[in-house]
């Protein structure tokens, strides 16, 4: 049977279906607003995994050619691995949803979100999470949901929910928020410098447009959701717990001291491989639950020594940050280089620039587009002392980039004023937290020191929080080990005029506004802090770029003109760069765009260009060159691919019978323009160019 629900979110029509797709799925749900169509299922196995303790659930987002008209590029002609909006919008849907399964749940758990159908609406992404959680609703799956999201912009003051792509152009705010109908569980977007108080009160308008939405699915799930299953999610042996505590408590206690983080770890390690040696057992169920008993131990120790004690694992109080070294131009060859540690956290970013042929081409459902601004995040093995292979970018290497790319964005300059395509490379050389954060302090300096000229610097700080009951303690630049065993990781990005990225996942039951709200203000004065500290190292971007960098020079000539410059099958732009060695971009709005790492030839390429586009002045003198002879005269090309005729009679002051006297072919001669007439075509003289001075000549 089918069952559906609607509503109206942000004007438009959202609507939750079920009973007629997927239906051998535990839970699916075909999400639709407006033209855009998402399915969500949810399928989880009955049985536990084994030898896990941690929440085994996959999230997939993926988008079908078909969905927007499109047929795939490339040999086979069918979509391939994840794209990066897939990889990102699959964790997108994941973050809000993982923190809602109970305690002890294990069994393999998966999620699809698949685009059927998009519009120009920019909103599959907030489909998937709505899908996905009114999926695991249906399913019977132990889900304390549900979720859902919105997005809201702001144009000259005002916000809007759930903008499309034409006005999110013009938004000062792109954030999506979702939560449950009690408290915000993720918000993850960008803004244009913006104040505190003015996100705050965009996140405020999104939940109260979620509570809709979350009603909604309550809705469909009492019409048509399955019994919610038993699921043994194991309980805890109270006399092996004790047992536990008594053996290794006081041994945790110091551990958790140890203020770096390998050594941290190495005791933890070493304490856990001990007591299972004490407690030997060879039943996989009880050595499962000696480690969920030792790390909810360890867990409650961290957040009792900061809750009672105001400590941290490595002594600093709530609001401190880490130690912090700022270098700048530390890579010869590169364009600009920055190394930025942050205590146990350091970045080694490096910017190239390069023209407008290393622009990024982009097919997406939403159509063509190109990316002049590109940041590649790198999290090698060694960073946190593990050997391993290596591969390619993952979800997390994606996701980082993504959030740095989106903090430096709004500073960076427009190609108007700065024609270059830029690329940020991030290597993290160590890691214990905020390597995302340390991507974007170190894209600022590596942007610094390369001369792009960046409106404002950008520094980012991470936040956590330790909440029990009503107490509540918010960290500031938290570690690795905070970041695991506490309820809140919130990661902010801006100048000293406001913030420019926001990411907030939440692993409890939501946050009120008034955390949200002071853990902005202590955010705010850790970037303030951040940035003092980067300033140090470079007060301003360089006024001169590397020399290893390319010159981009750009000229406008009239659009009629562009063809000239191309010339037929691109014959004479080819001509510019074999003679010069320059690159050569021209747009049809009549914008050309010359690179070269070498002045004089950028110089040479302009001349050129300038000599193409130059119309002939009646009265100026021409160093021309014969082209052809004929009875009554010579035709002589002044500039290229324009010719004049000097006829007979002005060849020179005496009486010339035959051209050939005077002239061949191939000669170069000077001449001045008598007369340009209605149909374009130039009538010179030989003799008259011979009386003017020499200084009104002008030389091809």
């Amino acid at each position: 049977m089918v069952h559906k629900v609607e509503m109206e979110v942000g004007g438009k029509k959202l609507s939750l279906e079920t009973g007629r797709m997927a239906r051998q799925a535990d839970g699916a749900v075909l999400a639709q607003y407006e033209e855009t169509v998402v399915l969500a299922t949810a399928v989880a196995s009955r049985e536990v995994k084994k030898d896990v303790d941690f929440l085994p659930m996959t999230v997939d987002y993926q988008e079908k050619a078909y969905a927007a008209g499109k047929i795939p590029g490339g040999f086979f002609k069918r979509e391939g691995r994840p794209g990066e909006k897939e990889t990102l919008t699959s964790r997108l849907i994941d973050r809000p949803l993982r923190p809602l399964f109970p305690d002890g749940y294990y069994n393999e758990t998966q999620i699809i979100a698949s685009v059927l159908s998009a519009d120009q609406g920019c909103s599959t992404d907030l489909l998937g999470i709505i899908g996905s959680s009114g999926a695991l609703m249906l399913s019977g799956i132990p889900f304390n949901g549900p979720v859902a999201a919105v997005r809201v912009g702001r144009i000259d003051g005002k916000f809007l929910i759930n903008p499309d792509l034409a006005q999110i152009e013009k938004t000062d705010i792109n954030l999506v928020v979702a939560g449950t109908k009690d408290a915000v569980m993720m918000v993850e977007g960008e803004a244009n410098e913006v104040e505190e108080d003015i996100l705050l009160e965009a996140i405020d308008l999104a939940h109260n447009q979620v509570k809709g939405i979350v009603d909604l699915q309550l809705k469909l799930a009492a019409m048509a959701g399955k019994e919610r299953w038993n699921v043994a999610t194991g309980e805890i042996d109270r006399d092996l717990e004790e047992e536990v505590k008594k053996l290794t408590l006081e041994q945790v206690r110091e551990a958790i001291l140890i203020p770096n983080k390998t050594g941290r770890q190495e005791r933890i390690d070493a304490i856990l491989g001990d007591l299972l040696i004490k407690l030997g057992t060879d039943d996989p169920k009880r050595v499962r639950q000696i480690k969920v008993i030792f790390h909810e131990l360890e867990k409650n120790e961290v957040r009792r020594m900061i809750l009672d004690k105001g400590k941290r694992a490595d002594g600093r109080g709530p609001s401190d940050i880490r130690s912090i070294t700022c270098e700048v131009g530390i890579l010869p060859r590169a364009h600009g280089s920055a190394l930025f540690t942050r205590g146990e956290t350091q970045s080694l970013a490096a910017v190239t620039l390069g023209t407008s042929e290393d622009e990024q081409r982009i097919d997406a459902l939403e159509g063509e587009s190109k990316k002049t601004f590109i940041l590649h995040y790198n999290f090698p093995p060694f960073s946190v002392g593990e050997a391993r292979p290596l591969r390619g970018p993952g979800r997390r290497e994606i996701g980082h980039g993504a959030l740095a790319e989106k903090a430096l964005r709004p500073v960076i300059p427009g190609r108007e004023g700065f024609p270059y395509t830029l690329r940020i490379v991030s290597d993290i050389l160590e890691s214990n937290g905020s390597s995302s954060m340390a991507t974007v302090c170190g894209g600022t300096l590596a942007l610094m020191d390369a001369g792009v000229p960046i409106k404002s610097p950008i520094a980012g700080i991470a936040m956590g929080l330790i909440r029990e009951d009503k107490r509540v303690v918010i960290l500031s630049d938290i570690l690795g080990l905070e970041d695991h065993l506490g309820d809140m990781d919130f990661k902010v990005t801006g100048s000293r005029r406001g913030v420019t990225a926001l990411q907030m996942d939440i692993k409890i039951a939501g946050i009120t506004t008034e955390i949200m709200k002071e853990a902005l203000e202590q955010a705010r004065t850790g970037r303030f802090y951040i940035l003092d500290k980067m300033l140090e190292a470079i007060q301003e971007p360089r006024t001169t770029l590397s020399l290893h960098a390319p010159r981009i020079i750009t000229m406008k000539v009239k659009p009629d003109k562009v063809r000239e410059v191309i010339g037929s099958g691109g014959k004479v732009i080819r001509g510019i760069i074999e003679k010069t060695g320059v690159k050569i971009d021209i747009e049809d709005s009549g914008l050309i765009s010359i690179a070269s790492v070498d002045g004089e030839a950028a110089k040479q390429a302009i001349d050129m260009i300038n000599m193409i586009i130059e119309e002939p002045e009646i009265g100026k003198i021409y160093l021309g060159k014969v082209k052809k002879i004929t009875d009554f005269g010579a035709f002589v090309e002044i500039l290229p691919n324009k010719d004049g005729l000097v006829h007979i009679s002005q060849l020179a002051h005496h009486r010339v019978n035959n051209v050939e006297d005077e002239v061949s072919e191939g000669d170069e001669i000077m001449v001045k323009v008598l007369e340009i007439d209605r149909q374009g075509k130039i009538r010179l003289s030989r003799k008259e160019a011979m009386d003017s001075p020499k200084d009104q000549r002008h030389k091809d």
